[in-house]
């Protein structure tokens, strides 16, 4: 039997709809700039670039309904509603979910503009809010997906402008890790991404999907 030096923490994890069983969370994986309008906006040229990857923790997981608290170091706290492909056996995608990708966007500037890492800005401790998992197919692969803040729309897209749809992004994370059940992916945001302040309320939604709703505090 194993002794641990000290009690090993209690792995994040996301509710099922409809189910009392609960999806173990591994790690999360991202796709960076995945519509062509948010790619523009973020001052890339989609026609010249790929989507790209980066990872988040599985500790920047927040569910259940939690608020995120307003991380240190930034000014520039940015949204950016994704939809969420979850991992099961044989690594392929049994399940869905609403997920917001929170980033330090005044990190991420100095970090491209010095050519480093974006751990910082992308990867904080409760970075990764995400709604109930829907097990199955995409109830809508053509769906609506937006972001609310303070019941102002700032996001509104359809899941068709991805660039790399679900399929080709599983694909595309397949090439560069070994896919484990327990892992999510947040398959890129929209344009319209902007900043958040404290007590901000964001509701995210996409279509046939648990809605997921927050308070920055």
């Amino acid at each position: 039997m194993t002794q641990w030096l000290f009690d090993p923490p209690v792995a994040p994890s996301l509710p099922i709809v409809g189910r009392a069983e609960r999806f173990p969370v591994r790690r999360i994986l991202c796709v960076g700039q995945n519509y062509a309008a948010h790619a523009r906006e973020m001052g890339s040229d989609p026609a010249k670039q790929s989507p790209f990857f980066f990872s988040k923790p599985g500790d920047a997981l927040v569910s259940d309904g939690r608020d995120p608290a307003y991380p240190s170091v930034t000014d520039n706290l940015h949204y950016e509603v994704e939809l969420v492909a979850a991992i099961g056996p044989e690594g392929q995608i049994i399940g869905w979910a609403a997920g917001v990708d929170l980033t330090r966007r005044d990190l991420q500037a100095a970090a491209k503009a010095k050519g480093q890492p974006w751990d910082a800005a992308k990867g904080f401790d409760q970075s990764a809010p995400c709604g109930p998992l829907t097990l199955g197919a995409l109830p809508d692969p053509d769906g609506g997906i937006a972001l609310s803040v303070n019941g102002q729309v700032r996001q509104s897209s359809t899941l068709s402008d991805m660039i790399l749809n679900p399929a080709a992004v599983l694909e595309a994370a397949g090439d560069l890790w070994t896919l484990m059940p327990g892992d999510l992916i947040y398959t890129g945001t929209p344009e319209g991404v902007g900043p958040l302040v404290r007590g901000d309320h964001v509701e995210a939604t996409i279509a046939g999907l648990a809605p997921l709703s927050f308070t920055v505090r």
